[in-house]
């Protein structure tokens, strides 16, 4: 099943116990749906604020449904900022997690000096000027496989933090900016901690050329802010690598 949602009043997908999580929320619905307790398993896990253009989950059922019907009435008992996209049979051993073969994220910016109140909760707004071409080019400096102790909020020194970047990209539209980043993995606030490391080089508290340095420290305390959760949805989820390491990233977000 591949859903989409908007994550600002649930606290992450994860199911937890005394909290709102969009999993505890599908499971609640799909239970009632296929009339017996379903357990759905996610691609990811997301924090409290994020959103997702694409997630993937499966689930099991010994219900007879076509999937057109499961979609429509998912869709039918879902809340507003939750979205059933599509749903199919698949192989009894498919994992939405572990046969993940990498992600996109996109993080959202409304640079201006003025709010938006529609999107107080769906981008991050920064009151400063973008020098684009600079964060662009810090930004392809993590392109490649690297070890991002730097990028991890909770890495301890024996945590193996090596991921590979396929490709960032930085799309401008008036006061719209969009960082999108792919890669085969990313670790705990690893995409809050490089935007918010772009918009501390953008401010000159590190030089242009820092992130090679910032790297080689696989030291948290070497990269910058971690940005507001707000900003940030999963926005693809690839299951082979040829979709995944393509050169160009288009537009996917519903």
């Amino acid at each position: 099943m591949r859903i989409a949602y908007r994550g600002t009043r649930y606290h992450g997908f994860q199911r937890q116990p005394n909290a709102v999580t969009v999993q505890g929320e599908l499971e609640k619905q799909l239970s009632r749906v296929l009339n017996g307790i379903t357990t759905v398993y996610g691609c990811s896990r997301t924090d409290t604020g994020v959103h997702a253009n694409e997630f993937v989950l499966h689930f099991y059922t010994e219900r007879e449904i076509r999937c057109k019907n499961l979609v429509r009435a998912m869709n039918g008992y879902l809340p507003e900022d939750i979205s059933v996209l599509s749903a199919e049979d698949t192989d009894p051993e498919f994992h939405a997690r572990f046969e993940c073969r990498g992600k996109e994220y996109l993080y959202r910016i409304h640079c201006h000096e003025s709010k938006n109140p529609f999107l107080s909760d769906l981008a991050y707004h920064y009151r400063r000027r973008l020098d684009l071409d600079k964060i662009r080019a810090a930004a392809q400096a993590v392109v490649g496989t690297h070890d991002f102790h730097s990028f991890c909020a909770q890495a301890m020194p024996e945590t193996d933090c090596v991921r590979t970047i396929y490709g960032t990209e930085i799309r401008c539209s008036g006061a719209d900016v969009r960082i999108y980043i792919r890669g085969n993995g990313f670790l705990y606030n690893m995409v809050r901690i490089f935007v918010g490391t772009l918009l501390d080089i953008n401010e000159g508290v590190f030089p242009a050329d820092a992130m090679p340095e910032i790297l080689a420290a696989k030291n948290r305390l070497a990269a910058g802010r971690t940005a507001m959760a707000h900003g940030l949805y999963l926005n693809r989820v690839f299951y082979t690598d040829a979709v995944m390491t393509e050169s160009d990233s288009p537009n996917h977000e519903i």
